[in-house]
């Protein structure tokens, strides 16, 4: 690979460098160094993609809690629903490429500094799921927003370790088990809310929390 590559492939060929440097001969004992001269590029190139070793191994979710970031600001139909999509956005960027996904928890697994990071980047999938429904869902409870988040969180952590273990993981459980989750919040997985017409008649569940009743009712009579 030459450093004339696109940006987006010159950080994936560094990514998957990297990974298997650190599972072949340790992470201590990988250097920027050998690294760059795997990837074929120069250690300022490198540094300036990544900024260090621990931020090459979780440079993927960078790129995704940024992308997701944008996503759930354009707006959804339904707050909940869209915490739920954007999960499995994430999802299948793993699946896309499981053999680097594998090689990146296995390294993570060795290292007790990678999994103390790894733990700080779950919390930061939660903190933005929580701070998207705060915003979408106005008066909206902050336990069940954060409750909401971390149980999305942890489905999805969940089944992506089956995956990453190996196991095989039949297509759309995790679809499956977010529906589940939708329904424990009292939520349709499919957004559907009652029929326009002049008289609404809506009936929700009574674990519904009560700003995300209030919100579909506001929708039903805009």
């Amino acid at each position: 690979m030459s450093e004339t590559s696109s940006p987006s492939a010159a950080r994936t060929d560094v990514v998957a460098a990297a990974l298997e440097l650190f599972e072949s001969q340790g992470f201590e004992a990988t250097s920027v160094e050998q690294i760059a001269q795997a990837a074929g590029v120069s250690r300022s190139t490198f540094f300036r993609q990544f900024g260090g070793k621990e931020d090459v191994v979780f440079a993927d979710h960078e790129v995704l809690l940024s992308e997701l970031r944008a996503w759930l600001a354009k707006g959804h139909r339904d707050p909940w629903v869209a915490v739920c999509e954007a999960s499995e956005r994430v999802f299948r960027h793993f699946v896309a490429d499981p053999e680097v996904a594998r090689r990146r928890y296995r390294v993570v697994r060795q290292v007790p500094a990678l999994r103390e990071r790894e733990i700080v980047m779950v919390f930061r999938y939660e903190r933005l799921f929580d701070e998207y429904l705060r915003s979408a869902v106005p008066g909206l409870d902050p336990l069940d927003a954060v409750g909401f988040a971390a149980l999305v969180a942890a489905v999805h952590n969940h089944v992506l370790r089956q995956l990453l273990r190996g196991d095989r993981v039949r297509r759309g459980v995790l679809h499956a088990a977010l529906d589940d989750v939708l329904r424990r919040y009292g939520v349709h997985p499919d957004g559907a809310g009652a029929a326009d017409d002049d008289v609404v008649v809506a009936v929700f569940p009574r674990r519904m929390p009560q700003a995300e009743v209030a919100r579909r009712l506001r929708d039903r009579l805009d």
